[in-house]
This record gives C-alpha cells, sequence and structure tokens, in this order.
C-alpha cells in the first residue's frame, strides 16, 4: 500500500526524472558544465526540478533511511539507492 507522501515523492521523482530527459531550446551549450546536488530526504526530491545542460552532472543523495530510484524511461535509470548513498548521471543533451 502506497503513503500520499510515497505517492507524491514518486510523481516528484518522475516529475524530475522527465524533465531531465526533456530538450527544450536556448540552454547555452558554451557554459562550463556543473554539478546539481539533489538531496532526497522526507520522501521529496529537492530541488524538485533543475536546468542542465550538456555535460553536467546530477548527483542523487538518499538521505531517508530505504532505497530510492531515479528513472527517465529510455534515458536512465539508478537501480536502487541505498540510504546514505548517493548516485550520479552525466547529462548528454539540455532539459528542465
Amino acid at each position: 500500500m502506497r503513503t500520499a507522501a510515497g505517492v507524491g515523492a514518486l510523481a516528484a521523482s518522475w516529475a524530475l526524472a522527465i524533465a531531465l530527459a526533456a530538450a527544450p531550446a536556448g540552454v547555452g551549450a558554451a557554459d562550463p558544465a556543473r554539478t546539481h546536488e539533489v538531496v532526497i530526504q522526507g520522501l521529496l526530491y529537492v530541488p524538485a526540478t533543475l536546468t542542465v545542460r550538456p555535460g553536467d552532472v546530477v548527483v542523487w543523495t538518499n538521505k531517508d533511511p530505504f532505497p530510492h530510484t531515479v528513472t527517465a524511461a529510455g534515458a536512465f535509470d539508478s537501480g536502487p539507492i541505498a540510504p546514505g548513498k548517493s548516485w550520479r548521471f552525466t547529462a548528454k543533451k539540455p532539459g528542465t
């Protein structure tokens, strides 16, 4: 059985994952790559959205006491991220 918080967290993870796989116009490729940190805690992903450019790295750190995943169909799948562990993804195309 899923709790309301669990469903909300799942929706937030999908929103972020899908946003990262999307490719909007107007994101400059000439800017240097950045590392973005996303904290998973209290069944939330903070920040819930961010903008990435090719070469940017996103690091998800799980601070909940149970595993989480970060998935965008066809783009990436973290597999289970254990409590206290992190997973990183390097963007190949821009997205928000």
